[in-house]
């Protein structure tokens, strides 16, 4: 009979990272920048964290913030390309991730019409 591991599979979430940033095809765009929010779901064994309170058993989420906040500083023409190289940085960063899906939204896009939000959303699974 095979051995049975104990895991818990859990999901760590940085919810709604508010940035400025400077990304688009237009010229307007790049120069005056625009509002953004980043949603990031980070999946895991949190088997071991979830007995031992301990950071270096877990993800440390504050460097996962810094990972957004640095990616989201180096301009894109598309929101496909800063979410892309979010999610890469975030799988590469930390190898024990088993998944992650990153969600670049640009606040009041300039589109002529009422539009909240242009949302993209990549994922990637090990």
């Amino acid at each position: 009979m095979p051995e049975i591991t104990k895991t818990a599979l859990g999901v760590i979430q940085l919810k709604t990272i508010q940035l400025y940033a400077f990304h688009g095809c237009l010229p307007e765009e790049r120069k005056i920048g625009s509002d953004y929010t980043v949603d990031i779901t980070l999946e895991l064994d949190l088997e071991r964290a979830s007995h031992s309170d301990r950071l270096s058993d877990t993800l440390d989420y504050v460097q996962a913030y810094r990972i957004v906040q640095e990616e989201m500083k180096a301009p894109s023409d598309l929101l496909e390309h800063v979410t892309g190289r979010i999610l890469n940085k975030i799988m590469d960063e930390f190898e024990h991730l088993v998944s992650a899906a990153v969600t670049v939204s640009k606040v009041n896009p300039p589109i002529m019409g009422n539009v909240a939000a242009v949302k993209v959303t990549l994922a990637k699974s090990r």
